[in-house]
């Protein structure tokens, strides 16, 4: 009996020590509200023609060398490799870039399978397709994550993305790190 309660005693005790770091993880009331203005601001980047322009020419037709990316072949890149630079020197690249602001981590899209058309800086995934950043936009929705260290930034931020619409149609995703030091 006395061993019974001590597991569950150990139980409960992770189980509150867990509830306090996904409180932890959580944005402050204040913070989310700043966060919210922010997301309407990237909702109309994700409405830049330049953008909508390319998910569509990509959707329609990727490129050979994005088509046969793997995540091992693009973990191996370097920042400075053509392939990669290209994602970051494209209209989309420099759409992105002419709206960086201190609160933003990072930024890129993706066409309709969720890989890369345009970005800030490399990613540490090639492919998001299967993941809640793409596949929420890919319905309609916006989707935005808990607050953690990002792999690619190395700052603690919270991730948001939306639709990138064409006629309507969500045709690709916008995903943004929002840097929560930054969040003003």
């Amino acid at each position: 009996m006395h061993s019974l309660r001590r597991i569950a005693f150990l139980a409960v005790s992770f189980l509150a020590l867990g509830a306090t770091f996904a409180r932890a993880e959580a944005l402050a009331p204040a913070q989310q509200t700043l966060l919210d203005s922010k997301i309407g601001e990237i909702k109309q980047w994700a409405a830049d023609p330049v953008i909508v322009k390319a998910v569509v020419a990509q959707n329609a037709a990727t490129p050979a060398a994005s088509a046969e990316m793997t995540q091992e072949k693009w973990k191996s890149l370097t920042l400075l490799d053509p392939f990669v630079r290209s994602f970051t020197k494209n209209e989309v690249g420099a759409a992105l870039k002419a709206r960086k602001a201190a609160w933003l981590a990072e930024a890129f899209v993706n066409d309709a399978k969720g890989l890369k058309v345009g970005f800030l800086a490399k990613t540490s995934n090639w492919s998001h397709g299967a993941s809640a950043k793409h596949t929420q936009p890919m319905a309609g929705k916006t989707w935005q994550g808990a607050v953690e260290m990002d792999e690619s930034t190395g700052l603690q931020q919270v991730q948001v993305s939306v639709p990138v619409l064409s006629e309507g149609q969500p045709v690709g995703s916008l995903v943004v790190g929002v840097s929560i030091s930054k969040l003003e």
